[in-house]
């Protein structure tokens, strides 16, 4: 029985090793010549002006669940489209109740000013 899974543990054992070994190659093969300017960490090109562990301002978070929102709602509703004819007045329904709370997020989002751009 365990015979049975030895394909897949091949297949794993191999896609494993053509991510890694790649990543060795470069470490081993590759030169090693740091400096100071490239250990320094890039800001855009400019010097670092502040440490790493700031607060981050709250429009990064609002655009982040503003992200979530638009992504939840397309990885949903395409599976759902597909099989509407199946899962009957239920599903619409059980769709329409997803879609409100993903409406009530969006507003939550525009009463915040996230979709204002300065």
């Amino acid at each position: 029985m365990l015979a049975d899974y030895l394909p897949i543990l091949l297949f794993i054992v191999i896609g494993i090793g053509f991510g890694v070994m790649p990543i060795l190659a470069g470490f081993v093969l590759g030169p090693q010549r740091p400096d100071a300017e490239k250990l320094s960490p890039y800001e855009c090109g400019f010097e670092p002006f502040d440490d790493a562990h700031m607060k981050f301002d709250v429009r990064f978070y609002l655009v982040a669940i503003l992200f979530i929102i638009f992504d939840l709602e397309i990885a949903f509703l395409f599976p759902w489209a597909v099989v509407l004819n199946d899962i009957g007045v239920f599903g619409l329904l059980a769709m329409f109740l997803f879609l409100a709370i993903l409406v009530v997020g969006f507003i939550y989002e525009w009463k915040k000013g996230a979709l204002e751009w300065e």
